[in-house]
């Protein structure tokens, strides 16, 4: 078990400042003109394959970093850079960690080189999972899975939605429902390979941020795929189900639930990294304007009201990076949440962009609130945070039940 630790290695620190290179010199300058665009950015996308950014191999690296350290140092560079550009470049990755956690070898050697593409031909996937009247509550889930026996096909039927990728994605992952008396336990994830007949893209969203990022329903009308297709294989799904039912009689249904917020809980540091990121960006652009601009003889920071600002500004950003690592650093090396870490983590970072944001373009006046300063664009991408991966709501039920002991429902 690696011990936690503030510092990053040698290595980390190498490849942080690469990261930190590639968000100055390639995302910054395309922030913009993506914003106002609101489509995806394949090249800057293209960009980062080339250079090895967007790759397995290099988010498995930091997946596996036995600090923790790896993924939260990336999405928060990355972040720093533009907040709608980096979730195009890392949106692939949801999907990618879905048939890693889930899939067989084969599987894992099949789909996921298929998501990614190559530096000349690069594709993205979808991870889909969120539905109209499902977010937060992944137990009311209504897309079904149905097995096909005789052709050994599964027949999907649903509609996701807030699917990052959805309907431009070369694969969709999809989580369906196979046994709806079981719960969030009676789900299962499919691979919808390309070109399949009945996946659709339905409405894309035009989006207060983020607007780089692609989101959009996703329709599957009699979607089949083959059997091959179940993530895990069917023998896998039909002993957890035979468990899962087990464990219902036994427990009154209420571990099935449980189980599903622990899934959820342990990705939500990332988010919070991605939170960093953006907190970061706008309070430096604050830092040097107050530096800078001068009114009645001087410059602004030499003002309380703006310093003060300034002050708990970076004071919750680092708060923020710190229970960001730590839920990290459990994460990796199998240290329960035992007062639910990860959401704390999620939680003030998500609320320390939002604020934190705000203040700087209070800080810039009126030249923060246009668009030719990024803080406004840093703002309006800042309010994703509170929302998505379990609301700042959820995030406090979450850390209240859990402190408390009740059942997380």
């Amino acid at each position: 078990m690696a011990e936690f630790t503030m510092e990053l290695n040698d290595e980390q620190k190498e490849v942080r400042d690469w990261l930190h290179g590639f968000a100055a010199d390639v995302i910054r300058p395309a922030a913009a003109e993506w914003d106002e665009r609101e489509e995806t950015p394949w090249p800057v996308i293209q960009e980062a394959a080339k250079v090895g950014i967007y790759s397995l191999d290099f988010y498995a690296q930091q997946y596996f970093d036995p600090t923790g350290l790896g993924i939260p140092m990336t999405m928060e560079e990355l972040f720093w850079g533009d907040a709608g550009i980096a979730l195009s470049i890392v949106g692939t990755g949801l999907a990618a960690v879905g048939v890693l956690a889930n899939g067989t070898d084969e599987q894992i050697g099949t789909w996921i080189p298929q998501m990614y593409g190559d530096q000349n031909d690069v594709k993205v996937a979808a991870f889909c999972s969120s539905e109209p009247d499902a977010g937060s509550d992944v137990a009311s889930m209504r897309t079904r899975a149905v097995y096909d026996e005789a052709k050994d096909e599964w027949v999907i039927n649903g509609t996701k939605t807030w699917a990052t990728n959805g309907g431009i994605a070369n694969v969709h992952v999809v989580v369906a429902v196979v046994d709806p008396e079981l719960g969030s336990k009676g789900h299962a994830s499919f691979i919808v390979p390309p070109g399949t007949p009945g996946l659709s893209q339905g409405q894309k969203f035009k989006k207060h941020g983020i607007r780089a990022s692609h989101t959009a329903e996703v329709v599957l009308d009699d979607v089949r795929v083959p059997g091959s297709c179940l993530l895990g294989g069917k023998e896998k799904l039909d002993e957890r189900l035979a468990r899962a039912r087990e464990k219902a009689k036994a427990a009154g249904g209420e571990r099935v639930k449980n189980a599903a917020m622990a899934t959820f809980e342990a990705s939500r540091p990332a988010v919070g990294a991605m939170a960093v990121g953006t907190a970061r960006a706008a309070y430096e652009v604050a830092l040097d304007y107050a530096r800078t601009r001068e009114q009645f003889g001087r410059p602004i920071i030499d003002n309380q009201g703006v310093a003060f600002q300034l002050a708990d500004m970076r004071t919750r950003i680092d708060a923020a990076r710190l229970l960001v690592w730590r839920a990290s650093w459990m994460a990796v090396n199998g240290k329960p949440f035992t007062a639910a870490e990860g959401s704390m983590s999620k939680l003030f970072a998500s609320e320390t962009a939002k604020k934190v944001t705000a203040q700087a373009v209070q800080i810039l006046g009126g030249n923060g609130y246009t668009r030719e300063y990024p803080v406004e664009r840093m703002h309006r991408d800042a309010a994703i945070y509170t929302i998505f991966e379990g609301t700042s709501e959820i995030q406090r039920l979450v850390i209240a039940r859990t402190l408390s002991g009740m059942p997380i429902r």
